[in-house]
C-alpha cells in the first residue's frame, strides 16, 4: 500500500451478542487542518458473499487522495435476512460520525460508496436519510446516519422495476430470494420497500452512478435520476462500454473509476 497512508484493521464497530462487526480505516498520513471527507465503501457479492477486503486497493487509492476510508462487513444473508444488513451499514456510518475527531472527519460531508449489492446497499442509505424505520436499534451512538453522497457501482436501484434481474428463481433461488427471504411473488410488498427507489426523493443526496455495460446491474436508475432531478437532486452517470459487471475491480476501469469517484467529490463538495 502507499506509504502515504495509515492502516488500521479489524475495529469493532458494532458487538451483537457474541458476534462483533469489524471494519478497517485507510487514511493520509500528516495532519490537515481542512477536514477530510469519509467514504464507507460497501462490497459486493449479492449480499450473500463476499468481504471487504474486495475493495481494499480501492480505499488505499482513495486514502491517498485524501479521503477517509472504511470498509465494514455486514451480516450476509446466510447469516441474517433483510434488513440486518441495512442495519449494519446505518451502524457503520453512525460509528464513522462518532469517531469523526480521531481522524479529522467532516462530518457534514459522508459518503457511501458500494458495489454490485454493496451499490444498491449505499443507495439505499441515501434514499432512506432521515427515516427512522430503517436505523435499527443497534449500536445506536449518539448520531444519525444520514449521509450527503453516494456512488453506487452496479448496484440495482429496485427490485420490482422490470429491468430487474432479480426474482427469477426458475432455474435457481435469485440473490434477492435468498436475501428477503421470500420469492418476488409472495411478498411483493416488502420487495418493494427493499427497492431504494422507493424511498428516493426530497432528502436522498447527490448521487455518482457508475455503470458496467450490463444493464440490468442497474435496474430503474433512470426512474430513480427522474425523481432526483424533481428536487433538483445533482445526479451524475459514468459508464464504461464493453465492461463486465465487475469492472471497477480491474484495469482498464479501476484508475478512471477512482478519478470519477475523486471529480464527483469534488464537484458536490467544492473541494
Amino acid at each position: 500500500h502507499p506509504s502515504t497512508i495509515n492502516e488500521k484493521k479489524d475495529i469493532v464497530y458494532c458487538g451483537l451478542g457474541e458476534r462483533k462487526l469489524l471494519l478497517d480505516i485507510f487514511y493520509p498520513k500528516g495532519k490537515t487542518k481542512v477536514k477530510r471527507t469519509a467514504i464507507i465503501i460497501i462490497h459486493g457479492g449479492g449480499w450473500r458473499s463476499g468481504n471487504r477486503m474486495q475493495h481494499y486497493p480501492l480505499a488505499q487509492r482513495l486514502a491517498d487522495l485524501g479521503y477517509v476510508c472504511f470498509t465494514p462487513e455486514y451480516r450476509l444473508s446466510t447469516e441474517a435476512l433483510f434488513p440486518a444488513a441495512v442495519h449494519d451499514i446505518k451502524s457503520t456510518i453512525r460509528w464513522v460520525k462518532g469517531n469523526a475527531k480521531e481522524y479529522n472527519i467532516d462530518t457534514n460531508k459522508i459518503t457511501v460508496l458500494g458495489f454490485s449489492a454493496g451499490g444498491e446497499l449505499a443507495a439505499f442509505m441515501g434514499a432512506t436519510n432521515g427515516n427512522a424505520a430503517f436505523e435499527g436499534t443497534a449500536c445506536t451512538f449518539n448520531a444519525g446516519s444520514n449521509v450527503q453522497a453516494v456512488v453506487d457501482i452496479d448496484g440495482t436501484l429496485s427490485f420490482v422495476n422490470p429491468e430487474s434481474g432479480e426474482g427469477d428463481d426458475s432455474k435457481r433461488i435469485s440473490a434477492a430470494s435468498n436475501w428477503f427471504g421470500a420469492s418476488k411473488k409472495d411478498d411483493p410488498e416488502l420487495w418493494k420497500q427493499a427497492s431504494p427507489l422507493t424511498h428516493a426523493g426530497k432528502t436522498t443526496p447527490p448521487t455518482l452512478f457508475i455503470n458496467s455495460s450490463v444493464d440490468r446491474m442497474h435496474a430503474g436508475r433512470d426512474d430513480y435520476i427522474k425523481v432526483l432531478a424533481g428536487y433538483g437532486i445533482y445526479t451524475e452517470v459514468q459508464r464504461f462500454e464493453n465492461s463486465p459487471h465487475h469492472f471497477c475491480l480491474f484495469e482498464p476501469w479501476f484508475t478512471p473509476t477512482v478519478n470519477h469517484i475523486d471529480s464527483f467529490l469534488k464537484k458536490i463538495f467544492n473541494k
